[in-house]
């Protein structure tokens, strides 16, 4: 019979470069218990706050009823409704089922010869290209802490001329941000690139003053012509499983891919979150949830440094990318924590662009950190 572990590293195995859901470890291995799930990357205050606006509005009124059993709207209709909030025509929102979504739909659809992505990052901006298009790679260097260096860069970029470049930010594993002034100085320097993805699927957890306000792109793009971005809802509001997303997108793209499908990407319990996404009542209360998790996992992460045998990234968002030292291995450490600890942290061997023994670890609550903290100091000095 196989053991707990040996049943977890197969499932991993056929997961290819992303992560089991718990539900998927637990529907295989039932006898596991799991006690903090620190691998996705969410705001869990986010989702209680979600969750009570939920209760209160659709459940205990009845409306979930109408919810469940009409259809939801068609995108068009979201795309008019987040125009206001955003400060975008609706004609450049793309709504989409999860940021996942948005990402195929630019790099099927308007990725031509070139792409460059910088690595280590998010698998899926390089596995998602077709196989007429040259995927470059732009190292972070490990000794730069995975920072990027912007002139460098830039001068990578011009020599390689794509039609494509990939800017996450923060940057994910690592959490590492770029400026907003450097962002604007990569977008100016690079007129001639036709396409600047920006994906801010962590913006929210993002800061660059004592109040903790985030700065977004999002504001400067009439000035240009060739930016791309994507936002997902699932890590800054903790609905994962809602699948919420959109992409800003430049004029005529939206028309072109509704026409062609694309037409009903939601789901009503989706709507309805998108509906409160742009209501000022659920924005203030969330705002204040943001910024206590942005708090609390600034101190998780001063915490995880004082534990031995691991180095920590530093990080501008609600993770950390974590190297271990003490000898163990990735696959090892990770492993142990879920079925010794029940924490469930993202073993990055994955990933390209990782010369090393790396995890990843997501901030949670300030009782799950604790335990993240207790169980990840056991497990590498043990």
């Amino acid at each position: 019979m196989k053991s707990i572990e040996e049943k977890y590293l197969e499932l991993k195995s056929k997961s290819g470069t992303h992560s089991p859901s718990i539900q998927t470890i637990l529907g295989v291995i039932p006898e596991l218990k799991i006690e903090v799930d620190a691998c996705f990357l969410s705001n869990p205050y986010a989702t209680e706050l979600f969750l009570s606006y939920l209760k209160r509005e659709l459940l205990d009124t009845g409306e979930i009823n109408r919810i469940l059993e009409f259809y939801p709207s068609q995108s068009f209709e979201i795309a008019k409704l987040l125009s206001k909030h955003v400060g975008v025509n609706e004609d450049r929102i793309f709504i989409t089922n999860g940021a996942i979504e948005a990402m195929q739909a630019v790099i099927h659809n308007y990725v031509e010869n070139k792409i460059i992505v910088n690595i280590p990052t998010f698998s899926s901006y390089y596995e998602f290209t077709r196989r007429d298009t040259e995927v470059v790679y732009y190292s972070l260097q490990k000794e730069n802490n995975f920072s990027l260096n912007i002139n460098d860069y830039l001068k990578f970029v011009k020599a390689e001329q794509p039609d494509t470049i990939v800017l996450i930010n923060p940057n994910n594993p690592d959490g590492g941000y770029i400026k907003h002034v450097d962002l604007i100085r990569i977008i100016e320097s690079l007129p001639e690139i036709k396409n600047i993805i920006i994906d801010e699927s962590f913006i929210h957890f993002a800061y660059e003053d004592s109040e903790l306000e985030l700065k977004s792109i999002v504001p400067y793009l009439e000035n240009y012509h060739n930016v791309i971005v994507i936002k997902s809802m699932s890590k800054d509001f903790g609905i994962a499983g809602l699948r919420c997303g959109y992409g800003i997108f430049p004029k005529g793209w939206v028309k072109d891919l509704t026409t062609n499908g694309f037409l009903w990407n939601l789901n009503g319990l989706a709507e309805y979150f998108f509906r409160l996404y742009v209501r000022k009542d659920f924005n203030e209360k969330y705002e204040v949830v943001r910024k206590k998790y942005i708090t609390e996992s600034l101190f998780f992460i001063s915490e995880l440094q004082r534990v031995k045998g691991v180095k920590v990234y530093p990080s501008r968002a609600n993770f950390v990318l974590i190297e271990i030292t003490s000898g163990k291995t990735a696959v090892e450490v990770a492993t142990e924590l879920l079925v010794k600890y029940g924490v469930y942290v993202r073993n990055c061997e994955d990933k390209i662009g990782l010369n090393g023994e790396f995890i990843r670890v997501a901030a949670r609550s300030k009782d799950e950190n604790e335990i993240i903290i207790k169980s990840i100091d056991e497990v590498v000095n043990s």
